[in-house]
């Protein structure tokens, strides 16, 4: 469950704080990813009800990794006012992924739930068969060759798999290594639905990620995702229904975007 809760953290609290010891590159050149690039920054808020329970977002920059150019990606998020001084989160997650080959070389995670701290790097050499991971936490181990972490996984979703083709019932399958383990990222699609949100109408692909039913969810399709339907596939709206109720984070800001903002229905 601890893990389960992690994981949800990782996609409700997206917060960028602070930077890495990669050296930044303070311009913008031409990236062959056409859904996402270096620049953009998505904002995002937590609500309980009418309770605003957390900040949080994702951004995108180009940077400098021994001497390679990457991607640094980073999602962080903290809880605040009631919540805060309930439950304290502090968390950050970074990626550093080849826009090539999309695949990450360097992950980090840093969070602080409550009393429970945890840092770890993993360093990540992509083979033909298998992909060969050094962590500080756990060592070295040889994984499964289509491996992500839980950061780039989201990013190559709405790269690669976020799209029209899609049939109803769909379940695409990422293989994430997360918590220090291979961790299979099972992501349902459930159709189109156009939804009110504080830009305008806008019409989404709706996903439900298969959860574990336990304490938390009663029902294995208790957390929803909203993604545009535009060039961008940017998650507008996260939903989880829980057992003590449910909680939604939305898209508050963005900006640089690759493509237009241009799911919008008309009223």
């Amino acid at each position: 469950m601890k893990r389960l809760l992690t994981f949800l953290y990782t996609y409700a609290f997206m917060l960028m704080v602070g930077s890495s010891a990669s050296a930044e590159v303070p311009f913008k050149q031409n990236v062959p990813t056409k859904s996402f690039g270096p620049g953009e920054e998505l904002q995002y808020v937590l609500q309980y009800g009418f309770i605003t329970g957390g900040r949080a977002s994702l951004t995108v920059k180009d940077t400098l990794l021994n001497n390679k150019r990457v991607y640094h990606m980073v999602g962080s998020g903290y809880t605040s006012g009631l919540t805060d001084k309930i439950f304290r989160v502090r968390d950050v997650y970074e990626s550093f992924f080849d826009p090539k080959t999309m695949y990450p070389v360097k992950s980090i995670r840093n969070i602080s739930e409550g009393r429970y701290k945890w840092y770890n790097e993993a360093v990540f050499k992509h083979g033909r068969d298998s992909t060969h991971v050094s962590s500080q936490r756990s060592g070295e181990k040889y994984v499964t060759a289509d491996i992500y972490d839980i950061i780039s996984a989201f990013y190559v979703g709405r790269e690669k798999h976020f799209n029209d083709n899609m049939v109803k019932g769909q379940i695409i399958v990422l293989n994430t290594y997360f918590a220090d383990e291979v961790f299979p990222l099972r992501i349902r699609y459930m159709g189109l639905e156009t939804i009110k949100t504080r830009f305008g109408m806008m019409e989404c692909y709706k996903f439900s990620p298969v959860t574990e039913v336990g304490r938390a969810f009663k029902n294995d399709d208790d957390m929803q995702v909203w993604i545009t339907r535009d060039a961008n596939k940017l998650p507008v709206r996260v939903r989880f229904n829980l057992v003590v109720g449910a909680f939604v984070c939305d898209l508050e800001q963005f900006r640089g975007l690759q493509n237009p903002f241009s799911s919008f229905v008309p009223q």
